[in-house]
């Protein structure tokens, strides 16, 4: 028997205009030639990693960049470090540049401090991508942390300049910034955080108090994910995380419930449209 669920889709969730110009630009391209290089993942998103997979976009890593020579390579929005275009410019490789214009602008902001020769923290994920190419500003001297804790056992200088990954939360930025004050330091703190991204928190916040039950639908490698997850958690707790359609279980749902869907910067529309259809039919 149906459980008659009311379902809406939130109208901000979806990509940003930065995975947007990556996609866009790969599609471009693949409607014209049969297969083009990716370096990394070109969004934290396997569904829509394998409908572009299906249409000829190869995924590779930095170890298979080193063997490619005469081949066009796509950056992905997250950007790369400098090593990168230097080995582009040895092995002859085209490189179709979409890295987000807010990380481009970040990355020079970090160079110009590198430059200066200011001691640079990172806030952001280790590993993640956009974090290895800003690391890489500053030929892998500046400081990345993902939680205060870590630099407990750092001798720091007592001028330090601090920078976040653009996907960050806000207001842990801001907890910080005061956090690293109180400890003494001469801090020059820059909130690098994309306002597509930190606006989103508002946003659900008011969209996931209408509802009874939340799906919010995202890759489990996105960072982004994460953050928002947890807003939609703190502020609606029958909120559940999925990646497919898969993973629904109706068990999570009443009948006649109003269930609101929603999702990261880097999850797909035609996701939680099918995500939605699914639900329909339970």
């Amino acid at each position: 028997m149906k459980k008659n669920l009311k379902i809406t889709i939130d109208k901000s969730s979806g990509f940003c205009f930065g995975v947007v110009y990556a996609i866009e630009m790969a599609e471009d391209i693949l409607e014209n030639e049969d297969y083009l290089y990716c370096l990394g993942d070109i969004v934290h998103n396997d569904e829509e990693v394998e409908r572009l997979k299906n249409k000829g976009l190869r995924i590779i890593n930095h170890d298979d960049l080193q063997n490619l020579h005469n081949e066009k390579i796509l950056i992905r929005a997250h950007g790369e470090a400098p090593s990168t275009y230097q080995l582009a410019l040895k092995n002859k490789l085209i490189l179709i540049d979409a890295s987000c214009p807010v990380v481009l602008k970040l990355q020079n902001r970090i160079k110009n401090s590198f430059e200066e020769k200011e001691q640079i923290l990172i806030w952001g994920e280790h590993g993640h991508a956009e974090v290895i190419g800003l690391h890489g500003q500053t030929n892998n001297q500046a400081i990345v942390f993902q939680d205060l804790a870590e630099l407990d056992n750092v001798q720091l200088p007592n001028k330090i300049t601090l920078y976040s990954q653009t996907t960050k939360s806000t207001d842990k930025f801001y907890q910080i910034k005061d956090e690293l004050l109180s400890r003494g330091y001469d801090l020059r703190a820059n909130d690098t955080i994309c306002r597509q991204v930190s606006n989103r928190y508002s946003e659900l916040e008011e969209f996931v108090a209408n509802y009874d039950k939340i799906v919010f639908v995202s890759g489990k490698k996105s960072s982004n994910g994460k953050v928002l997850y947890n807003v939609c958690k703190k502020y609606n707790p029958n909120t559940y995380f999925v990646s497919s359609v898969e993973e629904i279980e109706i068990d999570w749902f009443e009948n006649n419930d109003k269930v609101g869907i929603c999702g990261a910067t880097s999850t797909p529309m035609w996701l939680m449209e099918l995500v939605k259809s699914e639900l329909e039919n339970k």
